[in-house]
């Protein structure tokens, strides 16, 4: 009866610990997500962003469409293209896996609210992701 205890014992505890143990998290929605497209037709405008989890920031991190004005995401985009660009074209101090190309952004071009909303929401994805500044005290947005 003793060797019945025990065994009912080490059964719960196994099921115990067995119920407790983390899940990993499948990664399958990120690697395979389609890339992001920032676009104005108008002017012939196009970036193509193929940074895997900036679709989820984008749909689940990301403030809504209207949450920033299109003057106030300008002035930010503005600052962090010239950073960007600057980074950019310093691969040998700068990581050129990163900043990989310039962004042609013309602070004199109306590129409307869609681009300069994609943009500003891809450089606070970038700035958490790759734990680089590029001004404006936005680094304390988490991406889980």
């Amino acid at each position: 009866m003793k060797i019945l205890k025990s065994l009912i014992f080490l059964s719960l505890i196994t099921l115990v610990l067995w119920a407790c143990s983390s899940v990993p998290i499948s990664k399958k929605n990120i690697e395979n997500e389609e890339p992001v497209v920032i676009a104005n037709d108008s002017l012939e405008y196009e970036i193509i962003i193929i940074d895997p989890g900036f679709n989820y920031f984008l749909n689940a991190v990301a403030q809504p469409v209207g949450y920033y004005t299109q003057n106030y995401m300008e002035a930010r985009n503005i600052a962090w293209v010239t950073t960007w660009n600057l980074r950019a074209q310093n691969p040998l101090q700068y990581n050129p896996n990163i900043y990989e190309n310039t962004i042609d952004y013309q602070p004199n071009i109306d590129y409307g609210y869609e681009v300069n909303y994609k943009l500003f929401n891809y450089f606070l994805f970038a700035q958490q992701k790759y734990r680089m500044n590029l001004g404006g005290g936005f680094n304390n947005i988490r991406i889980n």
